[in-house]
């Protein structure tokens, strides 16, 4: 469906709300254009003043089966009817026994014991509790351009941005180590592979800061995602698998972003022949409800009653919400759907990279996917600015996109989304970009 916009926005009522926004709401929010939301269903947004995007952001890779999608809405409908709070802490309940069944269906044998939380962040909370409660350890090891979350722990693990972890310091005890990126790798070494680098400056961390006994659990995302998107060569997650199983170390895998088939695989790690010890699931999972999970086996998830807890886990709506979720994946062709509408995006973005030179590289696995912009592709200097001005024309034009990292522009609609939908949406981000940066001359 076209974009329609038929008031400039942000129009008066949308202006109207804002303004009394920020008289009550935390100036810690920190939107990334006036979009104030009415409405939303399938792959399409309305606005206060009525305009329609089509949007693909998906809230952030929360609304994976579309916005409102009808099987969620009736399943929340029903179960509002006879139980919303079911204070899973201290009684028993059908619901979210049943979500924890149907969740554990997705995946491997060994991943059959589920935490129920309300979020990504406590879902790596929980991580990093039972990896240390596991293993009798207390260091972790994360990634440069990694994001977990902003609670204490997931903080800590989080160097993604500096603004998230100024001014809340000390953390807890966590040493970084850079992301392999294949298009701008660790020092700009030549025939060192991304990889390598970064494996040899973890050697450094155990040699000279914490030896590999001492560490808990090594964090990491599959392909990052506030990072920007990044896909990292398969053989390094196959790497720190080894790493693991050498010094027993925990393998903790955040799906937060990258799970419930937003590459194509229920589990982006699947893609990349890797099984984690623990997994962090949540933003899609709950299909627009507060949602998490913490993923592990009967072997290590062995913490006593009582250790590890929340109010509202287990919360009947969220987990019925969950469910239908769950369904609506297990529906034949949902994954090649995704694989098949992803490579078409993929190959829209590297027709464009053919005619803007601002667009460095184009990246990405399924519907996580993403072009990173550069003021020039031999320098790789990184064009913020630049993006801004882009996401901006685009949403003044009824596309809804989100920024990544330094200077890029992820994609993650919808996985309902069609390639009728998808050509609409690169015909205005070509026009967006044509503002800033006119095509090359052939």
């Amino acid at each position: 469906m076209e974009p329609l916009i038929t008031t400039k926005p942000p129009g008066p009522n949308a202006r109207a709300i804002i303004a009394r926004d920020a008289k009550v709401i935390s100036h810690s929010l920190a939107r990334q254009y006036p979009l104030v939301l009415r409405n939303a269903s399938g792959i399409n947004l309305w606005d206060v003043d009525s305009n329609r995007y089509l949007d693909l952001t998906a809230g952030f890779a929360v609304m994976n089966v579309g916005w409102n999608h009808p099987n969620v809405v009736r399943a929340v409908e029903h179960q509002i009817k006879y139980l919303s709070h079911g204070s899973f802490l201290s009684f028993y309940s059908d619901v979210p026994v049943t979500f924890a069944e149907r969740l554990t269906e997705m995946l491997s044998p060994q991943l059959d014991q589920i935490y129920l939380c309300n979020s990504g962040a406590e879902s790596v909370e929980a991580a990093m509790k039972l990896a240390r409660h596991h293993t009798k350890r207390k260091y972790f090891i994360s990634f440069y351009g990694g994001f977990h979350g902003r609670t204490y722990g997931a903080l800590s693990l989080t160097a993604s941005k500096a603004i998230y972890r100024r001014g809340f310091g000390p953390f807890l005890p966590v040493f970084h180590v850079p992301f392999p990126n294949p298009y701008r790798p660790y020092g700009g070494e030549r025939g060192v592979s991304a990889e390598d680098a970064t494996l040899t400056l973890m050697a450094e961390v155990f040699k000279k800061e914490a030896p590999p006994e001492e560490i808990a659990a090594i964090f990491v995302e599959p392909i990052q995602g506030e990072g920007g998107y990044i896909v990292p060569p398969k053989a390094f997650l196959q790497e720190l698998r080894s790493i693991c199983d050498e010094n027993g170390i925990l393998l903790v895998i955040d799906e937060v972003q990258a799970g419930c088939y937003r590459t194509g695989t229920f589990l982006a790690s699947e893609q990349f022949d890797v099984m984690p010890d623990i997994v962090c699931l949540s933003k899609a999972i709950g299909g627009g409800l507060p949602l998490g999970v913490m993923v592990s086996s009967e072997e290590i998830m062995t913490w006593q009653p009582g250790s590890h807890a929340s109010t509202f886990a287990g919360n009947a709506l969220s987990c019925a919400a969950g469910i239908a979720v769950l369904d609506i994946m297990k529906e034949p062709g949902f994954g090649n759907h995704v694989v098949h509408v992803g490579e078409h995006l993929l190959r829209g973005l590297r027709a464009l990279q053919q005619d803007y030179e601002i667009i460095g590289e184009v990246r990405g696995r399924g519907l996580m996917s993403a072009i990173e912009l550069v003021r020039s592709r031999t320098t790789k200097e990184e064009a913020a600015e630049e993006r801004a001005a882009v996401i901006r024309h685009a949403f003044e034009s009824g596309v809804t996109l989100l920024a990544a990292g330094e200077s890029t522009i992820r994609f993650c609609p919808p996985l309902t989304i069609e390639k009728a939908d998808i050509d609409i949406g690169l015909d205005i981000l070509r026009a967006a970009i044509e503002t800033i940066a006119p095509a090359r001359e052939l």
